[in-house]
């Protein structure tokens, strides 16, 4: 089903290693998806059914103006929010007493990309170079996840991509070059490149 690593320089025992990851990974979210998501579609079908819109708009009307009486909730929310994937990841490489550069060559990320990232606090990278980060940080998983958050991504166990990454960073294997093979011989894509 999983197929078997292809490359001849991941060690046997790796590869054994992660096929079992993935089989226990993957097929144990599978297996109760059929029900979760059609009892899901029914719950919200039958919500939808019962509960009236809040916020009715006379045609041609501007949107609804409740709360705007000078002291509006959405703008005390919007005021507190987070710190971004920028300023987590800054924080990070502070924290871990590397240089900017020591961080992204480790991440094997190119000096533009960092620097657009550095420089928009809002900038949104993709969900392998974030990976990147996280390998090249050594982050634990938990870390890896409120990274992964704050990009707007989460690690997906029906993805063979994320569960490999995963793989290697619950087990404390931070090499790059290895994960990247890895994910090269299951026809993933790769991080960092």
């Amino acid at each position: 089903m999983f197929g078997k690593i292809k490359l001849k320089a991941v060690d046997k025992a790796l590869a054994r290693e992660i096929d079992e990851y993935l089989r226990s990974n993957l097929t144990a979210e599978r297996s109760g998806m059929r029900f979760a998501k059609s009892a899901s579609s029914r719950a919200a079908k039958e919500k939808a059914v019962q509960e009236p819109p809040l916020c009715e708009m006379p045609a041609g009307a501007a949107p609804c103006a409740a709360g705007r009486s000078g002291d509006d909730p959405l703008e005390k929310v919007l005021s507190n929010l987070d710190e971004s994937f920028s300023e987590m990841l800054l924080r990070k490489i502070d924290e871990k007493g590397m240089t900017d550069a020591e961080c992204y060559k480790k991440a094997n990320v190119d000096r533009k990309l960092f620097s657009k990232i550095r420089v928009d606090r809002l900038y949104r990278p993709s969900k392998p170079t974030v990976f990147a980060f996280a390998v090249a940080l050594e982050m634990p998983l938990s870390e890896t996840e409120e990274l992964l958050r704050k990009a707007g991504y989460a690690i997906s166990h029906s993805k063979k991509f994320d569960v490999i990454i995963e793989y290697f960073i619950v087990n404390g294997k931070y090499d790059l070059i290895t994960i990247n093979e890895v994910l090269y011989a299951y026809d993933q894509p790769l991080i960092g490149a």
